[in-house]
């Protein structure tokens, strides 16, 4: 099987950030306010399939290292999340790792297909956030 990587370098070249109506007049959010973005979700959607990916290419000998572990890395510099919002991309990324981790022990043809379908949503996800909510420069 060919690895694709999901086009996280979309997401972080496309300047994803926190978007401005978010923020405050002098572009800090407010005091004591929960910083989101309105594709936050999509994110830790992303964030637990890079976590299951970053489980299952391993248990299946991929042979990759850290490659899940460092796009979801760069993913959370290019939101320079913090507080809430860093810790449910974290745990959205332990979470799919995890979840995978307490069924598999071995590489099976249904971990095989996981890794294809978790390729193909995890593309969609990053190709619609890039599309949707990437700034334009």
């Amino acid at each position: 099987m060919t690895i694709r990587l999901f086009p996280a370098v979309l997401l972080v070249s496309a300047g994803l950030a926190l978007p401005a109506a978010a923020q405050a007049p002098g572009g800090d959010a407010p005091a004591g306010a929960a910083v989101t973005a309105p594709y936050d979700d999509s994110l830790v959607r992303l964030s637990e399939i890079l976590g299951a990916m970053h489980y299952l290419r391993d248990l299946c000998g991929a042979g990759e290292g850290t490659i899940w572990r460092d796009q979801m890395q760069g993913i959370i510099d290019a939101e320079q999340a913090d507080g809430e919002r860093l810790a449910r991309l974290v745990e959205g990324f332990n979470r799919g790792y995890e979840g995978f981790k307490a069924v598999y022990r071995t590489c099976t043809p249904a971990a095989t297909t996981a890794i294809e379908r978790y390729l193909d949503e995890g593309a969609r996800i990053a190709r619609d956030v890039a599309a949707r909510y990437g700034r334009e420069e």
